[in-house]
């Protein structure tokens, strides 16, 4: 177990070590590859660029999770991490602009593409497979979060990296070289998890099903035929994650720093302390879900997120550094309860024939409508209101009808026997 855990771990916090120093580096990656265009159209076309990695993400989860459903867990997680590690090294390696001309962008845009259709893929395969591996265990649910703890480890990572590496390092160095060397480190932990991955034994769940002729041919058609009502009611619990999160790990640095005109070091501070507050929130709730639970957990979480998500952002508006960390510290607690178990929770909505597929489309679906834009609607919010805390009514109401959708048709699953 010690070895599915590790291999699920290293795969996950990779994809989203990349995705962190994309953006902590995108500065830099838009002067290298971008020409002679200026600033602010290199700011828009390296982030547009990036967010390429999330418009692909729909079509890499069912990819892979075909994949996963038809040939299996352990395929498809090889694959998925290869799918990272490569593209993220070419990155590190890309020639300039100045040497290659107009292929710098075209390259780094394909590589983009393909870290977005492994990053789609990974995380339904990679929960499926850890709790497939725990199917009766009474810590199932803690180890469906591990893939949630690891995501947020490599951001992490990917932040304290590129923080100090802009701390220590004089800024022509950084520029000229230095800040390709955290990308090809990625790819050498890539190498790492697909050793890993390659000695990895096939989920236990998935052998069963196949030896028992219950693998889905075409898993798509039939999750959307057969399993619409679970889809949609993933999805719908799912937003809670999803908006809530790229709030606080993407806009609420901008928010406090250029909105509210927080220091730089205080906005780092703040934004680190909500990731740690809800990497280490996570298992917790998820541990606990396993002795009493997986709905009394995410009632409780989802509706104090709803309660209490506004009040945050008037926190934030005092102007006050402590005031500021304790409502990102709030945020984190309360988000990290009800991620911790959502894992775990997704996996036993579906059957094994097509638990990747069903995973897949769901929060993919979720994320793409309300997780991605996200930072977007905050800024049109401001923009269109003049509010600058309106981004907490919004997400209030997200919550608000995410959880009560939840409340009314999720029916427990914490002893669910997932063979079937």
């Amino acid at each position: 177990m010690k070895k599915v855990i590790i291999s699920g771990m290293l795969g996950n916090a990779l994809e989203w070590y990349d995705y962190a120093l994309y953006a902590q580096f995108a500065y830099i990656i838009g002067d290298t590859f971008l020409g002679g265009a200026s600033d602010s159209t290199k700011h828009i076309i390296t982030f547009a660029i990036f967010a390429l990695g999330f418009v692909i993400r729909p079509l890499g989860a069912l990819i892979f999770s075909f994949i996963g459903d038809k040939f299996g867990r352990k395929v498809a997680l090889s694959l998925s991490i290869m799918s990272m590690a490569i593209p993220t090294a070419v990155i590190g390696i890309l020639p300039s602009y100045q040497v290659i001309g107009i292929m710098a962008p075209i390259i780094l845009a394909s590589m983009r593409l393909l870290q977005g259709l492994s990053l789609g893929g990974e995380f339904s395969v990679c929960i499926s497979y850890l709790v497939e591996h725990a199917p009766k265990s009474k810590y199932r649910g803690l180890i469906g979060s591990i893939p949630f703890v690891s995501m947020c480890l490599g951001i992490l990572l990917g932040s304290f990296i590129s923080y100090f590496m802009k701390l220590y390092i004089p800024a022509n160095i950084l520029r000229a070289w230095a800040w390709r060397i955290p990308f090809v480190a990625g790819f050498l932990i890539g190498l790492v998890g697909l050793y890993i991955r390659k000695r990895l034994t096939e989920s236990p769940l998935y052998i069963k099903a196949k030896s028992a002729g219950r693998i889905s041919a075409i898993p798509t058609k039939q999750t959307l035929k057969e399993n619409w009502p679970a889809l949609l009611l993933s999805s719908l619990m799912y937003i809670t994650v999803t908006a809530p999160f790229y709030t606080l790990t993407v806009y609420t640095e901008t928010f406090l720093h250029k909105v509210l005109h927080y220091s730089t070091w205080q906005t780092t501070v703040i934004h680190i302390t909500g990731i740690v507050t809800m990497t280490v929130v996570m298992p917790i709730s998820a541990l606990i879900t396993d002795r009493i639970g997986r709905k009394p957990v995410l009632t409780f979480s989802g509706i104090m997120i709803a309660l209490c998500i506004y009040p945050i952002f008037l926190l934030f508006g005092m102007k006050d550094f402590w005031s500021a960390l304790s409502a990102e510290i709030i945020f984190g607690i309360l988000l990290g309860s009800y991620m911790g178990p959502i894992p775990t929770v997704l996996v036993e909505i579906f059957p094994t024939s097509f638990r990747l597929t069903g995973i897949a489309l769901s929060y993919n679906i979720a994320a793409a409508i309300f997780g991605g834009t996200a930072p977007m609607v905050a800024m049109m919010l401001i923009n269109a209101t003049g509010n600058v805390y309106s981004m907490g009514i919004y997400l209030a109401f997200l919550v608000t009808c995410s959880i009560g959708i939840m409340v009314k048709y999720f029916q427990e699953t914490y002893q669910k026997d997932l063979s079937l």
